[in-house]
């Protein structure tokens, strides 16, 4: 008996592609729809302004390495009075200006960081 009349690596092939291929068109789509949800879903909720500190600051980095391209994210965490500690990502240039132990006016929409006013301490 040949070893290829029962084994067909093509016939598997035409099998394992498809469902690859709608594997990954289906976490494309699950995550694109997931982010519109939170976009609409912050759009409903009300811009709210509260006094805040910064708590922390980190970093994300991803990619890299010998000539590779790599991305930055960037988080702050805000305390605001009742206690509650909230995360957003911001861009570098906002990162940048704030420090942690900074206190001030954070607005923001859902998740979604609008600004941070930094108040102003007398010396």
């Amino acid at each position: 008996m040949d070893f290829n009349e029962g084994f067909d690596m093509f016939n598997i092939m035409v099998i394992i592609f498809p469902l690859f291929f709608i594997l990954i068109a289906g976490i494309i789509l699950f995550v694109f729809i997931k982010g519109i949800k939170e976009w609409s879903k912050n759009n409903k909720q009300p811009r709210l302004n509260v006094d805040a500190v910064v708590v922390s600051k980190r970093t994300e980095v991803s990619g890299g390495g010998t000539d590779h391209h790599s991305s930055t994210w960037y988080h702050v965490t805000f305390q605001v009075e009742s206690g509650d500690r909230m995360e957003f990502s911001v861009n570098g240039r906002e990162y940048g200006l704030l420090a942690e132990g900074d206190t001030g006016e954070l607005v923001f929409q859902g998740t979604r960081y609008h600004t941070f006013t930094r108040k102003q301490t007398s010396a």
